[in-house]
């Protein structure tokens, strides 16, 4: 780590171990531990996600903070992640330039590289997904990113002595899958001296990341470290690959595209999904995974 970090917390002259939360972040409280597990959420209709991502962590029984970084959240919705524990963070938009934004707009981005393998929900906000980089300005030593529409069905706190940069294949169609990483669950060590060489790559002219902060981090840690897909599992293995699925070893659930909180298409495919998330969501403990239907071989 650098001695160069500034400091943002509520309260300015506070530090811990020398790490710094930096400009671009607002914090409400210091950082309670050096670790933590962090989710972005950027509008109001990811909410259920994030409190149920925040009350299946909880049910692992990490010592680990649990961050949210946010935009746009209503009061209420801050209340109500702020009563399950979660360290909130305000966080600001990356400083782009005026042709990178335009270009990365919800409308532009989808006329020129369109989602073709699954819907993703109007509340999309591809540029807002940019912000996950923020990660690298927090004030913690380690960090596991997960994003806010997965849950955790065990203990994954071993994934903080996993080396930087550590993600998941985006397998939920084909083997081709292995090829790609999926950034719905990424290891991370925050540092400033790493996101300022992360703004100069992401931002030349020209640059265009079709699925944004995944394009982009795969670009950036070409040489990335495969997790296995038991931690980032995505939901259309089940209807895709279920030869893939294996209750005994899912660590994370990770429900892409349809929203497991919402009414949609695939919601009578993927059922047996939908209601483990809905029992964690109301508060419940995490179900019996053994006894868990399997899907249609």
């Amino acid at each position: 780590m650098t001695s160069e970090r500034i400091s943002q917390f509520s309260h300015p002259t506070e530090r811990r171990s020398g790490y710094r939360i930096a400009p671009g972040l607002r914090a409400e409280l210091p950082a309670r531990a050096e670790r933590a597990f962090v989710t972005l959420v950027t509008n109001a209709d990811y909410l259920p996600g994030a409190e149920a991502l925040v009350r299946s962590l909880r049910l692992s029984g990490t010592g680990a903070d649990i961050a949210v970084m946010h935009r746009h959240l209503p009061a209420e919705g801050l209340a109500r992640l702020r009563a399950l524990g979660a360290r909130l963070i305000e966080a600001d938009l990356l400083p782009t330039s005026q042709g990178f934004d335009m270009t990365h707009a919800r409308d532009a981005l989808h006329a020129r590289a369109a989602f073709t393998r699954g819907t993703k929900p109007d509340f999309h906000t591809p540029l807002d997904n940019f912000v996950k980089l923020r990660l690298w300005q927090l004030d913690y030593a380690r960090c596991v990113f997960i994003d806010a529409d997965a849950i955790v069905l065990r203990p994954i706190d071993k994934l903080f002595d996993f080396p930087e940069f550590c993600a998941a294949p985006n397998v939920y169609e084909g083997l081709d899958g292995f090829h790609r990483m999926n950034s719905g669950v990424f290891t991370a060590r925050p540092d400033p001296e790493t996101f300022r060489r992360m703004l100069a790559r992401l931002d030349r002219p020209g640059m265009f990341w079709p699925r944004t902060d995944q394009t982009f981090l795969q670009d950036y840690f070409p040489d990335w470290y495969g997790l296995p897909i038991q931690y980032n599992l995505l939901q259309y293995v089940w209807i895709n690959m279920p030869q893939l699925w294996n209750w005994d070893d899912i660590h994370v659930l990770h429900y892409q595209y349809e929203k497991p909180w919402d009414d949609h298409a695939k919601a009578q495919e993927l059922g047996p999904l939908i209601e483990l998330w809905r029992q964690i969501a109301a508060g419940g403990p995490v179900p019996d995974l053994a006894s868990q239907r399997r899907p249609a071989a």
